[in-house]
């Protein structure tokens, strides 16, 4: 079987040096065009696992690898450089500038014509369109995270990781946002993402991986995990 595209594979490590070890062997991948969704209890190590695959953490033992080149001692400027873009939880967007503007810093690296990606974002999120004059720090709280996640798209990624991407918005933003995000995995970009709201991230991924304590508990298709009685009782609440 084929490597899938992007792996960090057997991560073990902290943050900074003689830090404490968050992760534990942990593995974590996703494949072209998949969504894949880590779930877990607070302080699972989520976070830290996806932001481990992005560089942002000292690993003692493990590899991270993109398209089966080894990136493990990449800093998160060059896995940018690579393909990927991360999307922070919070200040993920700059408040004082116009939407577009925002838009426009997301395509910071490029030196070709952007508006074609412009455009595909505005298709993707008409508001954003509507508000693109704007001020990014105006806007609800929904239309700042579409801000972030177009921001992202602008660097025309082959993989997009998302932290928290429905933290503290309303039940009916997260479904649209969650469209949304069906909607870029189907362009082929691969999404990894980190979701506090389990049982829904789950009914939208390919693949899910359940943490707790930094070590991989379960890892199966979205919809194997839904169904195992373990995992709902556990951590789906029942």
């Amino acid at each position: 079987m084929s490597e899938p595209f992007l792996i960090g594979a057997h991560m073990t490590g902290g943050y900074g040096r003689g830090g404490p070890d968050i992760l534990h062997d942990c593995t974590i991948a996703v494949d072209e065009g998949e969504i894949a969704v880590i779930v877990g209890p607070n302080g699972a190590g989520k976070s830290t696992g996806m932001k481990a695959v992005f560089g942002m953490l000292q690993l003692r033992e493990g590899s991270v690898r993109i398209g089966g080149e080894d990136i493990t001692h990449l800093s998160p400027q060059d896995r940018v450089a690579k393909g990927m873009a991360f999307v922070p939880q919070t200040s993920n967007i700059f408040t004082s500038m116009t939407v577009e503007e925002n838009l426009e810093m997301g395509a910071f690296l490029r030196r070709d014509d952007i508006s074609g990606t412009m455009e595909q974002v505005y298709t993707l999120f008409p508001i954003l369109k509507d508000k693109r004059r704007q001020a990014a720090g105006e806007l609800s709280g929904g239309q700042r995270q579409q801000v972030a996640v177009g921001r992202a798209l602008m660097t025309q990624p082959r993989v997009l990781m998302l932290d928290e991407p429905t933290a503290g918005v309303s039940p009916i933003v997260m479904d649209e946002l969650f469209d949304r995000i069906i909607e870029v995995a189907r362009t082929g970009i691969s999404i990894l993402m980190v979701e506090q709201n389990a049982r829904q991230a789950l009914e939208i991924a390919d693949r899910g991986y359940v943490l707790v304590q930094g070590r991989n508990a379960y890892t199966d298709t979205g919809e194997a995990l839904l169904a195992d009685p373990e995992v709902r009782r556990s951590f789906l609440g029942g």
